[in-house]
């Protein structure tokens, strides 16, 4: 019961009201950072150097695995899913799903959104060439302004507004050596970028209408869409083809695949937990600099990156507009 006090008094669901963000936010905004990082890397090794084709899979073991830790932690009352948990709540929860059927009722647009985002990001993928889906990709940050004020009616300040510009700009700067246009392919992403701030915007509506601390959102979030997922690996045949693919049972493979999962479990965890405890706009700005390092990370470890002179002009200016956000929700401007 110490660890849920703990973890109780670090998690804030409604989104302070003042700009400012806290030593806790911050926390949270790192962690999320330092996760995403290390997750894309792991993710990697485990697609690129042992060729695993099957991404669904990966998804669904981190989730699955996500499940099965929430529901023992649960079940021995390490965590619990609410802020506040009265006893009624706690007798009227189903013992199988651990809330209340109304909770996951309630959470079924957060699950929704979430599947909707995961399919649309993928197909997005396609017919594109890496600078102009990481362009398109960044202008996500606007459409989470708007998403933001639609659902929470959050406002933001004269100087976030022109960080955020600053980081579009970056975007825009790094992807244009290549202007080639395709409709669909566009469309797509500018679809894809919409569902991520839906999903986004409903993290924090969703929390804080249901009274779910993060490890809510996440048992609620897996318990909905977990079979669904399922049932999309099986009739993809995904699921046979990782029960033949040769490196299966290689120790190496099931190392990187148990850090992936732990990874995946704090990575949720950071991406709810900052997205209520400061903003959706600070979780979505954490992505973009998160990718400024992963794309520093990559070509440290990985090399074989062209020179571009506009490219490296333009991320500069992306982790300068990151850099100037964080100091505003800092110095709380």
């Amino acid at each position: 019961m110490a660890l849920e006090k703990s973890l109780e008094s670090h998690e804030l669901l409604v989104p302070e009201q003042s700009s400012a963000m806290t030593k806790r936010g911050a926390y949270s905004a790192i962690s999320y950072m330092a996760c995403a990082v290390l997750l894309v890397l792991f993710n990697k090794a485990a697609i690129s150097s042992y060729d695993f084709p099957c991404a669904n899979v990966i998804t669904l073991l981190q989730m699955t695995s996500s499940c099965l830790l929430l529901y023992a932690l649960r079940h021995w009352k390490i965590i619990s899913f609410k802020h506040v948990e009265s006893e009624e709540e706690s007798i009227s929860s189903n013992p199988a799903t651990l809330v209340s059927l109304e909770t996951l009722i309630h959470t079924l647009p957060l699950s929704f959104s979430y599947l909707l985002y995961m399919v649309v990001s993928m197909e997005s993928m396609r017919g594109i060439s890496v600078p102009m889906y990481t362009t398109l990709r960044r202008t996500t940050v606007a459409f989470t302004m708007v998403m933001e004020y639609i659902f929470v009616g959050q406002k933001h300040s004269l100087s976030v507004v022109c960080s955020v510009a600053i980081i579009i700009l970056g975007a825009l700067v790094a992807g244009a050596r290549d202007l080639s246009y395709d409709s669909y392919s566009y469309a797509v992403v500018f679809i894809s970028n919409i569902c991520t701030a839906v999903y986004l915007a409903s993290v924090a509506r969703v929390g804080k209408s249901s009274g779910l601390n993060s490890f809510g959102l996440m048992w609620c979030n897996g318990l909905l869409c977990g079979p669904i997922l399922l049932c999309w690996t099986f009739i993809r045949g995904d699921l046979e083809l990782t029960m033949n693919f040769p490196y299966l049972l290689f120790p190496g493979f099931q190392v990187v695949m148990l850090l992936s999962c732990i990874l995946a479990f704090l990575l949720n965890y950071s991406v709810f937990l900052n997205t209520t405890l400061n903003s959706a706009l600070t979780q979505t700005v954490c992505g973009n600099l998160k990718d400024l390092f992963t794309i520093g990370i990559g070509w440290l470890l990985f090399g074989g990156l062209p020179f571009d002179s506009l490219n490296v002009a333009g991320q500069s200016l992306g982790f300068l507009g990151s850099c100037l956000y964080a100091y505003c929700k800092l110095r709380g401007k």
